[in-house]
């Protein structure tokens, strides 16, 4: 989402790469333009801490069932939760920190090179503008009415594929009653994108 509101305003302001070199001026616009940017910033941290604790997550699930005997699964299950919950309360305030501080190089230098002390001021007017602020707000509930559509429009093309598939992947494995998962949803929910930065 940072990546796509930083676009986003290029486009809006017609930015141009700007050939002067960084002024104190720009410098502080800058900073004042990731500043408004860190919940985007922590929030794209955070979703790069937490995947690979996801996808092992995603790993243990498959192989309890193989590995561990069944009278210990559930046991087994709240251990591997307390060893990711540790991982995530230990890594994703680290990395989110780490972000925040490595913004300004980064993200800062990036605009203080491509855009010229008055497409700073332009950017700025824009992310500070009440009428911004609001749309971004709405971007859950966007998101929200549009998966809701979706989910309806599309349940009856994909209920059957989703069916063909589960029997395609059982006859491979060689199970011969394929049991869809209770209450599956043939197209899974999205997870709300990160809330745009605001102030």
């Amino acid at each position: 989402m940072l990546k796509t509101t930083l676009i986003s305003l290029a486009l809006l302001c017609g930015a141009s790469v700007a050939q002067a070199q960084s002024t104190p001026a720009k410098k502080e616009l800058a900073a004042r333009i990731v500043k408004l940017q860190q919940p985007g910033i922590e929030s794209m941290a955070r979703t790069l801490a937490e995947q690979p604790a996801a996808e092992i997550m995603e790993r243990a699930e498959a192989a309890l069932p193989v590995r561990v005997a069944s009278d210990k699964r559930e046991a087994v299950g709240r251990e591997i939760q307390s060893d990711v919950k540790k991982y995530m309360d230990e890594t994703v305030p680290m990395v989110q920190s780490r972000a925040v501080q490595l913004a300004p190089t980064t993200i800062g230098a990036l605009l203080e090179e491509k855009f010229s002390e008055d497409e700073l001021k332009q950017v700025l007017a824009i992310i500070e503008a009440p009428v911004y602020l609001r749309f971004q707000q709405l971007g859950g509930e966007m998101q929200k009415v549009l998966v809701e559509k979706l989910l309806a429009a599309t349940r009856g093309a994909v209920e059957p594929k989703v069916k063909a598939l589960e029997l395609a992947v059982a006859k491979r494995l060689g199970v011969t009653d394929p049991a869809p998962a209770a209450g599956a949803s043939p197209v899974a929910p999205a997870r709300p994108a990160s809330r745009p930065a605001t102030r």
